[in-house]
């Protein structure tokens, strides 16, 4: 490696550690690896490795989503990538510009993000959401139900050790709730990961990511892709930023919106994959002081790949190669494949079904991939209408009609959108699994008109976030807006506080916890006067059932993953029932499962329930630009 590339990485190393000690905000990482001593030592490895290299990678942009043409592939690396020392130079320029815009860590690749927690839940093969029986956090749970069932049996083997081949959901691990009040296992970054020897490849995707950070989790030479958020151009690109390390950043519409998920794909030398669904960036912060979750699952390589099949467009894996595909993941996958990197297990993204088996991955992938998209084919594979095709698919639709059944939501976040009793019915109603077909066509002022639906949102208080361990100056990521919480017709009504089962931290978790009650359509006349209630969609002559074989064995279904609940996140919807238009501002990533008792629901849900009511004139949601203290500490 050229001596200027040397120095300038260990100055930038230099760098970011005087402002990790300067700053009186909070800095945070797993309480097992945040030895800076061990991390340095890992760097100078990668760097004397690299040093016995022919070729190194360096910046490069790339507009083009196809895959690289074969003379492409013979192209030395050289040739196609700029001189290391280059490369060091125009990163650090590009350093000192984002510095002037933003007082981020240099290291970190966009923006603080939010941050949350979850307990653990076992996906049988039947479907039905096994939820672990509580036990000490020190206490790792085998992936198998039959050892699950003597929760108070230790398990000799450790946690980073463990194979969940039936699926697993935690709380991650953090420094001020251990032990946890609720008992519940927990995650590490470290057992998510696994062995750092045993990873011949991963693709990771953050909002905010602190590059030194992650880095120290993965040998200097396994290839790794990084999703990370655009820069304010929104322009879809690559760039190499460490030896075997690209970052790929997607499209996003005139700049705005945010790459909000946080998914990961570890490739083990052993032919196994482990799926990775999380609530947490990539920041130490994320996975030491704040409450995050993470549902996880191994799967084994197919003894035979599987044919390639355009048709299936709507189960896991192939939901999951349209997310890589709309992250921009291919070209970068195309770039490794073609010059340091020929042997990935992943060679193309299509290989994500046909290699590996994924039959026992019973829980449903909810994206939201940020565009425009019209019409039914492509509106029900995104967004809250992915949500609702979900609920339909493991069998939770409410139905209309006098036997339907109505969702109570309660909606766990660190972020608050700009609500509007339109959107929040807009959304209720594909959460109980009923189609846009039925309002659509509905005049919008008609629509404008409805009562709030039965919907908990669940945010912290002031006073929560005062109690807290670490008081004001670690609510640094919950997002709330003084002009949204005062606006004439905010829903203040519906909040209630959140408050971790796990101890007196916040929670950057999104998570929705939604369970049946009996009730009629949200979509009724107002005149409550005359006790007479009639369903936009449903004639008088329409059967109760509606067709609909509802189900009495499950209590209702929960969500985790990066969605906070507002219309960034999870879309708008427009056009007419027969051309639906939905608009989504961010890329997430969840997945939703069913809740069977109130066992499950408790085990589950990250937050105390009941959920306390905030008291009109007494409770305000925590407001950041509201707090001296953070301002003082940041």
């Amino acid at each position: 490696m050229d001596e200027d590339l040397e120095r300038a990485i260990a100055l930038s190393l230099k760098e970011s550690q005087a402002n990790a000690s300067s700053s009186r905000a909070i800095s945070i990482s797993d309480s097992e690896d945040d030895d800076d001593d061990r991390f340095q030592s890992e760097l100078l490895q990668a760097i004397q490795a690299s040093k016995t290299e022919s070729s190194m990678t360096t910046t490069q942009s790339v507009r083009n989503p196809e895959p690289l043409s074969q003379s492409a592939r013979s192209t030395p690396a050289a040739s196609l990538l700029s001189e290391r020392a280059q490369m060091e130079k125009e990163r650090l320029e590009r350093l000192k510009r984002v510095r002037g815009q933003d007082s981020d860590d240099g290291s970190r690749i966009s923006p603080p993000a939010k941050r949350q927690h979850i307990p653990s839940s076992e996906i049988h093969a039947n479907g039905r959401a096994n939820i672990a029986s509580a036990s000490s956090s020190s206490v790792p749970s085998d992936s198998s139900a039959s050892s699950r069932t003597a929760s108070t049996a230790v398990n000799p083997i450790p946690t980073s050790e463990q194979l969940f081949w039936n699926g697993e959901l935690r709380p991650t691990a953090n420094k001020h709730s251990q032990p946890r009040q609720d008992g519940k296992s927990t995650f590490r970054l470290t057992e998510v990961l696994g062995s750092k020897s045993d990873i011949s490849f991963a693709i990771i995707a953050s909002y905010s990511t602190s590059v030194s950070w992650i880095y120290e989790f993965f040998a200097p030479s396994t290839p790794v892709i990084m999703v990370a958020q655009p820069d304010q151009s929104g322009q879809p690109t690559i760039r190499n930023i460490l030896p075997n390390w690209v970052m790929t950043v997607p499209f996003l519409r005139n700049g705005r919106g945010c790459q909000h998920m946080k998914f990961m794909l570890i490739f083990y030398k052993t032919g196994r994959l482990r799926v990775v669904i999380s609530t947490a960036n990539l920041i130490d912060y994320d996975w030491r002081d704040i409450e995050n979750a993470v549902w996880l699952q191994d799967l084994p390589p197919r003894s035979t790949p599987i044919p390639h099949d355009p048709k299936v467009i709507d189960d896991f894996p192939s939901i999951m190669q349209n997310v890589l595909r709309a992250v921009n993941v291919r070209p970068a996958l195309a770039n490794m494949l073609a010059n340091d990197h020929p042997n990935l297990p992943l060679q193309t993204i299509s290989d994500l079904r046909m290699k590996w088996d994924w039959s026992k991955v019973k829980v449903k992938l909810v994206p939201s991939i940020a565009g425009k998209h019209e019409g039914w084919p492509n509106v029900i594979l995104t967004g809250h209408t992915r949500l609702m095709k979900a609920v339909r698919d493991v069998g939770l639709r409410t139905g209309k009609g006098k036997a339907a059944k109505d969702l109570v939501i309660e909606s766990q976040g660190s972020s608050i959108g700009t609500y509007s009793a339109q959107w929040i019915n807009e959304f209720y109603w594909s959460a109980r699994g009923e189609s846009a077909e039925d309002w659509l066509d509905e005049p919008k002022s008609r629509r404008a008109k409805l009562s709030w639906p039965p919907v908990k949102i669940v945010f912290p208080s002031l006073k929560t976030v005062r109690d807290s361990v670490l008081g004001e100056q670690g609510g640094g990521t919950m997002f709330c807006r003084t002009n949204q919480w005062e606006a004439s017709k905010f829903p203040r009504e519906l909040f209630h506080d959140s408050n971790s089962t796990g101890g007196r931290v916040l929670m950057h978790t999104k998570m929705i916890i939604a369970t049946y009650r009996p009730k009629k359509s949200i979509f009724a006349t107002r005149n409550q006067s005359k006790g007479k209630e009639k369903e936009l969609s449903d004639s008088e002559t329409e059967p109760e059932s509606d067709d609909i074989e509802i189900q009495n064995d499950p209590i209702g279904w929960a969500y985790v993953g990066s969605h906070n609940f507002t219309p960034s996140a999870w879309g708008t919807l427009s056009g007419s029932g027969f051309n639906p238009v939905l608009n989504v501002v961010n890329y997430e990533l969840g997945i939703i499962f069913p809740l069977y008792d109130a066992n499950d629901v408790e085990r589950v849900s990250c937050f105390k329930r009941p959920a306390r009511k905030y008291v009109s004139g007494e409770d305000r949601a925590w407001i950041q630009e509201e707090s001296q203290l953070l301002r003082q500490s940041q």
